[in-house]
Parts: C-alpha cells; structure tokens; sequence
C-alpha cells in the first residue's frame, strides 16, 4: 500500500474511516483559509458553507485543545473552555500550533495530529451527513461523517459558537 499523501489521511485509512479527499485550487498569498475553502468548495453547488469546518487550536490552562466549527462562524472561546472543563481559552500562537499538531497554520487537521489534542466539535456538525474539514495539506479538505470525526478524536460535541 502506498504512503498517504498527510498524516490526516493516514490517520483515516488506518482507523478505516470512509472519506473523500477533496483538493482545490490554493492560492499561497491568501491569509483566509476557511474562507478560500468555502469559496472552492461551494461553487458546484450541492455542498453549503456551514457544512465546511475550520479546526482552530486553542491554548488552555493546562495546553492546547483543538475546536472544529463551520467556516462562516466564530468560535466562542468561553463555550470551547466549558466544554472542554476548563476556565478559559485564548487562540494558540501559531508557532506552538506548528510544533504541537505538525500542521502549518491554513492545514491544521483535526485527524493525525503529533500528539491528539482535547477537541471539541461543534454540535452543528451533527446535521449533516457529512462535513469537510482540513486534510493536512492547504487546499485539501477531507470529507467524513461528523460522528466518524467525534469517534477518531474521541471528541465532546457541544455548541461553541459565538
């Protein structure tokens, strides 16, 4: 069997996760991933906006946590700290969330992280058969049924949007 192209996809095939990598267009100057993803992902028309997630790595008291929520929202950092049982949030440097997932900023994974991190997924997942959410690579996006994803990161799913 071939090597997998990300540790995301690796990460998959070896829990036997059905996916589907889905690769789009990446222009390297754009700053707003999530935004770049909806935009490419979106333009046939059968996939939503909501149903595309951003995985957000935050920093909490005793690390960093891992928060996956729809693109066109924002993460409430009160409700991700609840969640997760702690007493506050603060988005991660973007350093220590190289260092600690193996991702660059833009093609943080939930799935095949160096060291799996507290994550929390928001409720809204739910709603949908599937979602996409980051394969490992910027303009690869991977899409999965939102309980494979809460099962593979032994997720809490709980609503954490602003």
């Amino acid at each position: 069997m071939a090597a997998a192209a990300t540790p995301a996809i690796a990460a998959l095939v070896t829990a036997g996760v059905p996916h589907e990598v889905v690769k789009f267009s990446h222009d390297p100057r754009e700053q707003s991933f999530g935004a770049a993803a909806v935009s490419a992902l979106t333009n046939a028309g059968d996939i939503a906006p909501e149903q595309i997630f951003k995985t957000l790595v935050i920093a909490v008291p005793d690390g960093l946590a891992v928060a996956v929520v729809p693109v066109p929202s924002k993460l409430s950092l009160k409700a991700a700290a609840a969640a997760l049982g702690v007493a506050r949030a603060v988005l991660a440097d973007p350093a220590a969330v190289q260092r600690a997932t193996g991702y660059v900023v833009g093609g943080v994974s939930p799935f095949g992280q160096r060291r799996q991190l507290p994550t929390v997924v928001d409720a809204s997942a739910l709603r949908w058969e599937r979602i996409f959410c980051s394969a490992g690579r910027r303009g690869w996006d991977v899409a999965v049924a939102p309980r494979d994803l809460i099962r593979l990161t032994d997720a809490t799913s709980a609503d954490i949007l602003a």
